[in-house]
Formats: C-alpha cells, structure tokens, sequence
C-alpha cells in the first residue's frame, strides 16, 4: 500500500480507467453539485432581468456578488474542515446547505436569503472534496498530475447539463422548475459521496487538526508562488466570469440564434452548455498528449501549461473584439458562430489554467494545512468573480469592442505573470 500525501494509507490496488475508484465517486458527486450550481448560475441573469425586474446593472452586480460570495467561503470552509469539522462531515453539510438554498430560489421572496445559502454551503463543501482528489494518490504516483483534469472532465458533465435541464425547465416551464430540479441534483450529488464512502481516502486522525499537535511547516517558495496563483486566477476569471454573464446577454440580444430560416430558435441558456462540451470532448486528448510526451508534472511545466492557457484565453477575447466591431457596424445580431469560436478558445485555456492550477495546489499544500490551501484558491476565484461582476455592471457604458478588449488585457497580464514565475522555477529545478 502507498501512502498518500495526506498521510493516508491508499487502501487497494484496484484501479478504474488507470485511477482508483474514488476519482469516479469524486467526480459524481461534483459532477452533481455543479449540475445543481450552474443550473441556478445559468437562469439567474434571466430570472432577475425578467421576472424580479431588475435591471441590467443591478442583475449583474448581483451576479458578480453571489458568485464572488460562492468563491470566498471556501477559504473558511477549508480552515473549519482542517480544523474542526473534518473533510467528510464539511462536504455534507455544504451539500445540504447547497440543496435547502436551490430548493429556496424557487421562491421570489427567498432570492438573497436563498443565494446565500449557495454560497455558504459551497464553501464547506468545494475545498475538503477537492483535498481528497489528490488524497487518492501517493506523491511519486505519476498519475497525480493528470488527476485533477480527469476529475475536471467529469465534473464539468454536471455544467453540460445543467443549461440544457435547468435552464430548459425554467425557460419553457417557469423558473421554479428551473432551480427545483437544480436542488435535486445536489441531493443526487450527497446520495452518491455517501453511498461509495468506502471508496475514499479515510479522513486524516485527529492528532492532525487539534491544538497541541506538532506545527507542519509551511515552505516560503510555497506560500510566494500560492500568492503568484491567487493573482493569475483573479486577472484570468474577470475575463472568464463574463461567458455566464455579459456574454449571456449578449447571446440573448446581439446574437442570431434562429436555424431553418427562423423557424426554430435556440435557447439562450443553451450556448452556456458549449462549455462543459468541449471540456468533456477534449480533455481525454489533452492528457493523452501529456502522458505521450512523458513530461513530469514539475511546478514549471505546469506553471508554462497555465501560461499558454492565459493566451489561449486572450485569443478568445480578440474574438469577441471582432465580434462586437462587426455588430456595431451593421446594427444586427452576428452569427452564433463567433460565440462558438469564443467558446472553444477559451475552454481550450481553462483547461489549461483551472484544473492545472489545482494541480499545483496540491502539490504545493502542507500536510494538515491541504484544505485551507485549495481555501486560498477559492479566494481567488472570488476576487476575480467580484471584480468581474463590478466590470459587468458597465456593459452598456463601455463600447462592446473596448469591453471585450479589457478582458483580453487582463488575461494576458497573467500569462505574462506565468511566464516569469515558470522561468525561475526552470532555473530551480
């Protein structure tokens, strides 16, 4: 038996597609909790422009607030799962939280009451889940480093078809069959973590996270290049946040989306599906490139992965540039085909930020600290979602090409930001 970087013993040799059978009940029960998170994610914009009556500003500050929430609980759930609670009673109970808030949202007057419950429960339950990813592995197993993207892959079903499900329901049926269905989905998700328990990784001993213990040290180089991430994600995620948001709308009013001459018209909610699409679609391509070339999974290789992710992603926004010079010129919606384009881009980027940065935060955690570091990453997403929400909130101030163009800006800062932090890390190693 090997032992895991939390200290725990991997208890079988039994393996499913060359990883142990805990990744699959991992990537359930996320696949689960995002089918019920984007489910509300993919309606809320519409639901609070259309149906509450907001405005475009306020839904999207809104938006930028909730979702900013989501990711900045994290940080604290990691300390109290470290800490206090443990990583299996913490997933629990965010779940339960996660599905009373979505259950919640079905009623108008529940709306911030309801979000905040969302987001209070993800903060419980997104860090120790994830801790325990990695937790399946020893630190030499190979396979550690393309974990986290097979667990993005599977995770990122659960966003394929929450637009498709939730945002149907809501959209042809009314909105509280939109966010119903997205309740259920989380309990699915908790069904799932609790049934096949068995399969994962034990919780680490109490002598881990009670006062009086040894102090585990925390190296210097890790907490320098923890702090490197947390500001790559907060530039990359104010472009990115904008595909739920601004990019919602514009597919709503700037984009044809009618087929066979207008005589079918495709729903909005639909285009958030593109998404998770091409993550399933290329993800396996991805890692069977990687495992081709044979490189290690080395904090400057992943650290150059991530660079060229932030490009990757620039291009996207370039798209969008077009895009939007080309609609300001003839004064009509433009072929869905440039939201596809963009769509693709910047999926082919995440895939080479989000799930390779997680990647390198977990080799980066010390033991009895793993929680509150993955915390740390959230706080990140947080940031970048809030300040995304704030930019979002301008749409409509800002000229579309400008707009778009100061997304591209910030997602190259950070590549350049990659770069020079993989180029000392090189010269490390």
């Amino acid at each position: 038996m090997a032992t895991t970087s939390a200290g725990i013993y991997s208890p079988a040799p039994k393996r499913l597609f060359g990883h142990p059978p805990g990744l699959t009940v991992l990537f359930l029960t996320q696949m689960w909790a995002e089918f019920s998170y984007f489910g509300l994610q993919a309606l809320l914009v519409y639901y609070m422009t259309s149906d509450l009556g907001f405005s475009q500003s306020k839904s999207s500050l809104i938006y930028g607030i909730y979702g900013g929430a989501a990711f900045f609980s994290p940080f604290f759930g990691g300390i109290i799962a470290d800490k206090w609670l443990g990583r299996t009673p913490s997933v629990v109970i965010g779940g339960l939280l996660m599905m009373l808030g979505h259950f919640a949202m079905a009623f108008p007057p529940f709306l911030f009451p309801a979000l905040a419950l969302v987001a209070l429960g993800n903060g419980l339950f997104m860090p120790p889940l994830a801790v325990q990813v990695g937790a399946l592995y020893a630190d030499e197993d190979p396979r550690k480093a393309h974990a986290f993207s097979a667990y993005y892959m599977g995770i990122n079903l659960g966003g394929l078809l929450a637009p498709l499900v939730c945002g149907s329901l809501g959209e042809l049926l009314g909105w509280h069959w939109g966010f119903g269905a997205a309740g259920i989905g989380m309990l699915v998700g908790l069904i799932v973590y609790l049934g096949f328990r068995q399969l994962l990784p034990a919780d680490p001993g109490r002598a881990a996270i009670i006062p009086g213990t040894a102090a585990v040290p925390i190296d210097a180089r890790a907490v320098r290049m923890l702090v490197v991430l947390v500001t790559v994600v907060i530039l990359f995620r104010i472009a990115y946040e904008q595909s739920g948001n601004v990019i919602a709308l514009w597919v709503r009013d700037q984009t044809d989306r009618t087929l066979f001459n207008g005589t079918l018209t495709i729903p909005a909610t639909w285009f958030q599906a593109i998404n998770p699409a091409l993550i399933i679609l290329l993800t396996p391509l991805l890692i069977g490139y990687w495992t081709r070339k044979g490189q290690e999974g080395t904090a400057a290789v992943l650290l150059r992965r991530m660079s060229l992710g932030c490009i990757v992603a620039c291009a996207s926004m370039l798209v969008m540039v077009a895009a939007a010079i080309v609609n300001g010129r003839t004064g009509q919606p433009v072929s869905a085909w440039w939201v596809l384009l963009y769509f693709c881009l910047l999926t082919m980027g995440e895939l080479l930020v989000i799930p390779v940065g997680l990647t390198l935060v977990n080799l980066l955690s010390p033991a009895g600290f793993a929680a509150t570091f993955m915390g740390a990453w959230y706080i990140a997403k947080f940031l970048g979602s809030v300040l995304a929400g704030v930019m979002g909130s301008y749409w409509g101030t800002i000229a579309p090409a400008m707009f778009f163009g100061l997304g591209a800006v910030s997602v190259l800062l950070a590549a350049a930001l990659l770069r020079i932090m993989g180029s000392f890390e090189h010269r490390r190693e």
